[in-house]
């Protein structure tokens, strides 16, 4: 008899400013092999009708995927995969809900350790950037002086040199029209609970670096992997910040393999 392929749940999770659309060459593909996949838009991110500056913390921009999250079936358990700023949103859900977590996926993410307070990978990748290497991002104060939020929207040459550089001009031009203001909730964050050994710590991580990502150098993804040991490391050669775009395949390849490993 034929083996019985039991086919999984993927739940993707973008990164700053962008929203479910980013996964539009990697959804199709994931669900042509049979996979169920969820690509969400986080709080003030794609169609969701909220804008940031009505997002006041981490926890509330990760509201979608922590509502997906708890609907879920009690024996249903999911692989979720997050893309930049969102292994933020990976991590806090993975320390609510590590018992429907088969295996977080950081793909080119950050990734907060147990040490450390969330904001702690945040505050180092600023400290190790300089502010020319910004380019044209935009930031600016939101909501009560007291809080010291502030918004990020990426400008067409952080876009191009930065994050696209490898990818089709035709996936740069759809960022351009769709990308929305963000946020990195570093104030947030300083002030939050450190991440549990017991929850988040428990959940099998994957780490995929992006070998010519202009956004999170290698380097820095490579120190983040030292910094929080994961269970596996994968690469994708010849990807820029945007793997899901510059080499779509090769992510579907890695998640392939991620999937028959742990899922």
């Amino acid at each position: 008899m034929a083996e019985v392929k039991i086919q999984k749940h993927f739940i993707l999770v973008h990164g700053a400013c962008h929203g479910a659309w980013c996964w539009y060459k990697l959804k199709p593909r994931l669900e042509s092999v049979g996979h169920r996949v969820t690509a969400l838009d986080l709080a003030a991110s794609g169609i969701n009708t909220k804008e940031i500056q009505d997002v006041q913390s981490m926890y509330e921009y990760t509201k979608p995927l922590l509502e997906i999250l708890a609907s879920l079936p009690r024996s249903e358990k999911v692989i979720i995969v997050g893309h930049s700023l969102g292994g933020l949103n990976l991590a806090l859900a993975m320390d609510k809900y590590p018992e429907k977590i088969s295996v977080a996926v950081f793909l080119t993410a950050f990734m907060p350790d147990t040490i450390h307070r969330p904001s702690f990978v945040l505050e180092q990748y600023w400290e190790r950037t300089p502010a020319e290497a910004w380019l044209d991002t935009q930031f600016a104060p939101y909501g009560r002086p007291e809080e010291s939020l502030m918004s990020m929207f990426f400008g067409p040459k952080f876009l191009t040199f930065k994050l696209y550089q490898l990818s089709p001009v035709e996936d740069l031009e759809l960022a351009k029209a769709l990308i929305r203001p963000g946020s990195l909730f570093v104030n947030d964050l300083t002030k939050a609970d450190k991440l549990s050994n017991e929850k988040y710590g428990r959940v099998p991580r994957v780490y995929i670096v992006c070998n010519a990502d202009e956004g999170i150098p290698e380097k820095f993804q490579r120190w983040m992997i030292q910094n929080f040991k994961v269970d596996d490391v994968m690469e994708i050669k010849d990807a820029d910040h945007m793997a899901m775009l510059s080499n779509p395949h090769q992510l579907f390849n890695c998640l392939s393999v991620i999937e028959h490993k742990y899922g």
